[in-house]
């Protein structure tokens, strides 16, 4: 069965999106530039706020495919989940490209960060619109 997650938060003016390892969403209303691996501020939950079963399915390593979407405009990142998740930190949500995890981490080998999404999109977020945020993980056995 597949597992699936909407998330809702908005774009920002200081999104620059040019980070090479990692990408985030986060909870707080604002980011600075300096922040450059964010995409989305003001998101509707957390990492310890989403559903159960998404986390379990992310605990036993299934894919996770995300989907960015703002104005119209989207790109899909790849990634996949690990037994070490935890789900814990009240702000931050981070999909990485490495097999780093930690208790921000949402996902890990990630097939983009940041820097690889639609400069359309980018541009999109920086306008300060609403952003959805699609999780998906396939059943196992399922790419």
């Amino acid at each position: 069965m597949t597992v699936r997650q909407v998330l809702q938060g908005k774009g920002h003016p200081n999104i620059l999106s040019t980070h090479y390892n990692t990408l985030a969403f986060t909870t707080e209303e604002a980011v600075t530039s300096r922040g450059d691996c964010f995409v989305a501020v003001a998101m509707d939950r957390s990492l310890p706020g989403l559903d159960d079963d998404l986390k379990d399915a992310l605990r036993a390593g299934r894919r996770l495919r995300i989907t960015i979407e703002a104005d119209g405009v989207f790109d899909v990142v790849e990634a996949t989940g690990a037994p070490g998740l935890t789900f814990e930190d009240p702000s931050d949500m981070v999909v990485r490209r490495s097999g780093y995890v930690c208790g921000r981490t949402l996902a890990i080998d990630a097939d983009k960060a940041a820097k690889d999404l639609s400069r359309e999109l980018v541009d999109r977020l920086r306008a300060g619109g609403p952003v959805r945020i699609v999780l998906e993980c396939a059943p196992t056995g399922h790419p």
